[in-house]
């Protein structure tokens, strides 16, 4: 099984920059995006053979995610179990051997405005994941806003602090790992540096390669033996973030 997932910062801009040519590209059995920032009926994308589930944000233009699926789920959940729906952050699919969750994580923003909240988010989310997992093991994926360890953005040193390289947001990433799931790139590539997955779209730091490493694929460690793949997609532009991908045996 081929996983995808992509920040398309904008579902309706990326459409017109050659999503669907990706899309088709890639192949995905499951190909989930986030930041889509639309409302239902914006976006004219209805892939044959696939399944689709969005989740919009209150807000107009804000957050939002979508998962398009080649196979139709025994059941779809949207939010953490009835919290932290309004921003349209989660989607979860169900089916006969594991969950899907796609996720676009809050940004604890400038001068860590929203981390009470995104701690908050963090405790459910990880209570949530423990829930379904001991029914069936997890795939987890999306923005998750955090860069985990020193390894995983260039300048580690100057955002120190940052939003996405708290203390705070790092232990609340070392606190989900510790429930029993694994960070898939690292499972595989455990020293690799040099590879992100978002850049700024400032002081050229794409073509720079200063970035983040902040889109994940997390499993079930259970799931580890059958993890072939796990990349981040790089050359693939239409956004500030990269797709990454996952192969499941």
């Amino acid at each position: 099984m081929k996983f995808i997932s992509w920040n398309v910062n904008g579902f309706r801009a990326v459409l017109k920059k050659g999503f669907e040519d990706i899309f088709y590209e890639l192949n995905a059995d499951f190909f989930c995006l986030q930041e889509t920032k639309m409302q239902e009926g914006q976006a004219d994308f209805h892939p044959e053979g696939y399944h689709e589930y969005y989740s919009y944000a209150e807000k107009k233009g804000y957050s939002g995610t979508a998962i398009f699926a080649k196979k139709e789920p025994f059941s779809v959940a949207y939010g953490i179990e009835g919290k932290h729906n309004d921003e349209g952050r989660v989607i979860t699919l169900e089916y006969e051997d594991f969950y899907l969750i796609c996720a676009y994580v809050p940004n604890a923003q400038n001068e860590l405005k929203r981390i009470d909240y995104r701690m908050e988010y963090e405790d459910d989310l990880r209570a949530y994941m423990s829930k379904l997992d001991k029914f069936k093991p997890v795939v987890y994926c999306g923005d998750l806003n955090v860069a985990h360890q020193e390894i995983d953005l260039k300048n580690p040193k100057s955002n120190r602090g940052s939003a996405g390289f708290s203390d705070e947001e790092r232990g609340k990433m070392t606190e989900l790992l510790a429930a029993g799931f694994t960070d898939t790139f690292r499972y595989l590539q455990p020293e690799t540096t040099g590879v992100y997955s978002w850049w700024s779209y400032r002081f050229n730091a794409r073509a720079n390669n200063a970035g983040w490493r902040i889109d994940y694929f997390l499993v079930s460690n259970r799931l580890e033996p059958k993890i072939k793949e796990a990349a981040i997609l790089a050359d693939v532009y239409g956004s500030d973030h990269c797709p990454v991908s996952l192969v499941l045996e």
